[in-house]
């Protein structure tokens, strides 16, 4: 347990029990290989989190954007919580070093499926908070590192319907239409995780994943949008 108290320091959140922040970064390999007793995988608290994060950010953006109407803010919402945003954060406050993997997920560093898995302790982590702290201080816990992410992601149009907009920029500055191509599935036939790329010619400039191909393409397009630097204003 004492690993995770430099976590709790990092973050600025200290746990009455710090079992449920263990479990918030406890993958479901690492019970299947160790079959350590007592100790659950993350996967209900993600649950629970995906609900907060939700109420959290919807609030945020209802308060902050009272102009905007109902096709922009979930547009905005949901450039805030799909699995690119929330893994990269989960990444830069330095998750990864803190999860409880079986050795084989350990080794598969640096992967899209290393993102979701990220992005999905991510949403734990804000499960523990609001079952172990309350809801104050999970919305506090949001509004420190997720929702500033915000104005970047309206001012550069980041949440327009990305495959449209990318392919308007691309046809713009290459003269090439987009081709979207599944890389990878994973998961059972009624939960499966899309890896899908968006290519200009044969050059591979963005990938997203989604529980759909399509909402893995509009994950693709925006990643693509950000590696080539098009839509800034």
């Amino acid at each position: 347990m004492e690993k995770f108290s430099a976590f709790e320091e990092k973050i600025g959140v200290h746990f009455n029990d710090r079992a449920v922040l263990r479990e918030a970064f406890t993958h479901r390999s690492y019970i299947n290989e160790t079959r350590e007793r007592g100790l659950d995988h993350n996967e209900r608290l993600e649950f629970l989190g995906d609900a907060v994060v939700e109420l959290v950010v919807t609030n945020f953006l209802y308060k902050k954007y009272p102009q905007a109407n109902e096709g922009d803010l979930t547009s905005y919402r949901a450039a805030l919580v799909n699995a690119v945003t929330l893994g990269n954060l989960a990444i830069d406050m330095g998750m990864e070093e803190f999860l409880l993997l079986s050795k084989g997920e350990a080794k598969d560093k640096g992967t899209k499926a290393r993102q979701i898995i990220l992005a999905n302790a991510f949403e734990a982590l804000v499960g523990a908070i609001y079952l172990d702290i309350g809801y104050d201080s999970a919305d506090t816990f949001l509004k420190n590192n997720l929702l500033g992410k915000t104005e970047e992601i309206v001012k550069k149009e980041l949440w327009r319907d990305a495959k449209s907009f990318f392919q308007e920029e691309a046809q713009e500055h290459v003269g090439i239409t987009p081709a979207y191509r599944v890389i990878s599935e994973e998961g059972p036939d009624h939960d499966k995780d899309f890896n899908v790329g968006v290519y200009l010619n044969d050059e591979l400039v963005g990938q997203g994943i989604g529980k759909s191909k399509q909402d893995a393409e509009q994950v693709a397009a925006a990643d693509g949008l950000k590696k080539k630097g098009w839509g800034a204003r």
